[in-house]
């Protein structure tokens, strides 16, 4: 079964190339997609508990993937959060993981290992 995935990602050539790849590779079918953060907090309120998972982008359009993991705070454990992102420095994945992201991976250098966090089984 497909993880229903909400996709914040403000890049329509990262979409175009990312979506594919992640129904391909990890079974993710894209429910929906925001390129700003208020996009993204819509599609989280809107969905509810009907969301498997989030892949955030940090740098957004409008606003920041942060105050998407803040509004992730609290969702139940079903749901997984991950960032990919182009500037994972330490500071950043610290600050990630402390908002409560399960994962964060590099763009440009850490896919493989995004496609298989997503493919892992889940807690729930």
């Amino acid at each position: 079964m497909p993880l229903t995935t909400i996709l914040v990602e403000d890049s329509e050539t990262i979409r175009a190339n990312l979506i594919p790849a992640m129904a391909e590779l990890a079974d993710i079918e894209v429910i929906t997609i925001a390129e700003t953060a208020s996009e993204a907090l819509l599609a989280l309120e809107q969905h509810g508990v009907g969301w498997d998972l989030a892949v955030v982008d940090l740098f957004l359009r409008e606003g920041s993937g942060l105050t998407v993991l803040r509004a992730c705070q609290n969702r139940p454990s079903h749901q997984n959060v991950v960032v990919l992102t182009n500037y994972p420095t330490p500071e950043m994945r610290r600050r990630c993981l402390a908002l409560g992201a399960d994962a964060v991976f590099d763009k440009s250098t850490e896919l493989e290992a995004f496609f298989a966090h997503c493919r892992s089984p889940r807690s729930g």
